[in-house]
């Protein structure tokens, strides 16, 4: 009874925690400005299935592939334990299911110890690739510090998950022998009924359950301590790699949005609409993005997704010929940007609204807020700059996010907006503006024409 109470506490305290973070995160994403998502349903369904689900794009290297896909799996069916876990938890039964299900549980549970023990080798494997081999895309500048911790600690955490299974399922498999009426049958366990009697043989009826709690405890208290800090992990792409692949471009990858004002200011340069049809009025309009609240929620959700693993930086050629650009880079300073400014908005502190929209009782928003810094405080210039827009980072991106998208409005932003850009650039943008074409000439472009 008391377990049942201390185990029912925890279980509020870490979901009510994760739920209040979680909530965060829905609202950071949504910091950024409001687009729609169109194209066909089934499409989009078609990429949750192959891209999110069925792992398709990961498959482009085989070894990391393979090993991510035992983690994966045993992932998603130890969920199936965890449930009867909660259950006893609350309860106070003791493997609950084993007398509903029968055969099936002992099928279930063996599928759960076989994947787990395959996740033990894939962590492994995935630890000695993070920390003994020199894997260029893994020891980046941006992998230096937190975002190495972090990888490790979900690897160590896995392993702490992995332990707990086999101690709580090698000591169950004695105790059943011993007290057949307190711990149900689970049939034979292919690998417990081997572990079990081999680390814990001719140890004490208590010492056997107080293992098995030990093993039951690691388990859940793992799972708890993964749900609070799954948000503040790069991890986080296990919950929004499917909507972020639901969400995605159906278009080529090639193609640009396009600038209606930028169209019609071009066309009208070249007498095909009235100069009226465009007028800008007093104010110009912002072209491009310059902070996370006027990229689109969709680009931060990308940033969110982005589980950091660099493919997107090893395909990358301004990358390989050693300039700054990094696309990973920039997926990760648009989160570090975003929650910055999520930070800023929980504070209430009014320093942050901009000048001049204070007044009295006007409150901090993500309309009113500035705080002096952008998105070029995170990323510089010198890196958008490098980018080539030839889309090998969103070709290589395993869950179809788009880091050349917030590059080019960056760009946008800079060079339509700022009226700036690199020195080598500008004669173009000139030339462009006073002839209509990227040469300078003196002729107008369509002087031939008249000849």
């Amino acid at each position: 009874m008391i377990g049942s109470v201390i185990f029912a506490i925890l279980f509020l305290i870490a979901f009510g925690f994760a739920f209040k973070k979680y909530s965060r995160i829905r609202r950071n994403i949504l910091l950024g400005r409001d687009v729609t998502i169109e194209g066909p349903k089934s499409e989009r369904w078609k990429n949750v299935l192959l891209i999110a689900f069925g792992q398709k794009k990961m498959f482009k290297r085989l070894l990391p592939a393979i090993m991510h896909l035992f983690i994966y799996v045993a992932f998603l069916a130890t969920q199936i334990e965890l449930i009867e876990i909660i259950v006893d938890g609350f309860t106070g039964f003791h493997r609950f299911f084993s007398g509903l299900l029968g055969g099936v549980y002992t099928f279930v549970i063996n599928a759960i110890e076989i994947l787990s023990l395959l996740a033990l080798v894939g962590t492994i494997i995935f630890l000695v690739r993070r920390n003994i081999l020199s894997i260029p895309r893994f020891n980046k500048p941006e992998m230096k510090g937190w975002p190495k911790l972090d990888a490790n600690i979900i690897l160590i955490g896995e392993l702490f998950l992995i332990v707990g299974i086999f101690t709580m399922n090698g000591a169950d498999v004695l105790l059943q022998e011993m007290a057949p009426d307190k711990y149900p049958d689970s049939g034979l366990l292919l690998i417990s009924s081997v572990l079990g009697p081999a680390m814990f043989g001719g140890l004490s009826f208590e010492t056997l359950a107080a293992l098995e709690r030990v093993g039951w405890w690691m388990h859940i208290l793992g799972v708890f301590g993964f749900l609070v800090y799954l948000p503040y992990s790069k991890h986080l792409h296990i919950l929004l790699a499917f909507p972020n692949t639901y969400y995605s471009r159906l278009e080529e990858k090639g193609k640009m949005d396009n600038m209606p004002e930028i169209m019609n200011e071009v066309k009208s340069m070249l007498g095909m609409v009235d100069a009226e049809e465009n007028d800008f009025g007093d104010e110009l309009p912002e072209f491009g993005a310059d902070d996370v609240t006027s990229l689109s929620w969709k680009n931060l959700l990308d940033a969110y997704s982005c589980t950091e693993c660099g493919r997107c930086t090893a395909v990358c050629p301004a990358n390989i010929t050693g300039k700054k650009l990094s696309p990973r880079k920039v997926m990760m300073d648009v989160r570090d940007r975003a929650e910055e400014v999520g930070r800023a908005l929980d504070s209430g502190n009014v320093d942050f609204i901009a000048e001049d929209k204070r007044g009295e009782g006007v409150k901090l928003t993500k309309e009113n807020f500035d705080d002096g810094k952008s998105l070029f405080d995170y990323t510089t210039p010198e890196e958008i700059h490098a980018c080539t827009t030839c889309n090998a980072c969103v070709e290589a991106c395993p869950v179809l996010i788009n880091p050349l998208d917030i590059i080019l409005q960056m760009r946008r932003h800079e060079i339509l907006t700022q009226s700036a850009g690199p020195s080598d650039w500008m004669p173009m943008f000139t030339s462009l503006e006073n002839n209509g074409a990227v040469w300078q000439i003196s002729d107008s472009r369509e002087a031939w024409t008249k000849d």
